[in-house]
Parts: structure tokens; C-alpha cells; sequence
């Protein structure tokens, strides 16, 4: 067995993050969906006003990537998936 497949308790503390940091999203018209974790890397949908918004690679990579690489052991990685 790989060390890298992802365990479901990895996958719950995605999800765990992501519902903290879905209010913030939702406020201003927009959501995140997880797609899959994979090896350290997690894939996101991002959603209504954050899937067309010019500020969605920051709110990504400095935002919901720095939340989850500090709080998710193993995450390493957040890229966005359309």
C-alpha cells in the first residue's frame, strides 16, 4: 500500500477546514466544492461568485491553501479544478 494514498480521516479534516472558511466564501456571492484528495494535493471547485472572480488564484493560494497546509497534516498542495 502507497504511503501517499489519502486516509478518510485526511479527507474529513479537508472538509472540516473548508466548511470554517465557507462562510467567508458565501458572503461575498460564492462557495468551494472539494473534488478529490490526492498524494498531498487537494482539488477544488470554486463556485458562483468565486469561480469567475479575478481575485479567486489569491483567495485560493493565500487563503484556503495556507489554512489547509497549516491545519491538514500532509496536505502540501490546493489546485484549483474547473
Amino acid at each position: 500500500m502507497s504511503e501517499n494514498v489519502t486516509s478518510p480521516e485526511q479527507y474529513d479534516e479537508v472538509l472540516e477546514v473548508l466548511d470554517k472558511l465557507r462562510p467567508f466564501l458565501q458572503r461575498d456571492g460564492g462557495d468551494v466544492e472539494l473534488v478529490d484528495v490526492e498524494d498531498g494535493i487537494v482539488k477544488l471547485k470554486l463556485m458562483g461568485a468565486c469561480g469567475s472572480c479575478p481575485s479567486s488564484t489569491i483567495t485560493l493560494k493565500a487563503g484556503i491553501e495556507r489554512a489547509l497546509v497549516e491545519e491538514v497534516e500532509g496536505i502540501t498542495e490546493v489546485v484549483q479544478v474547473f
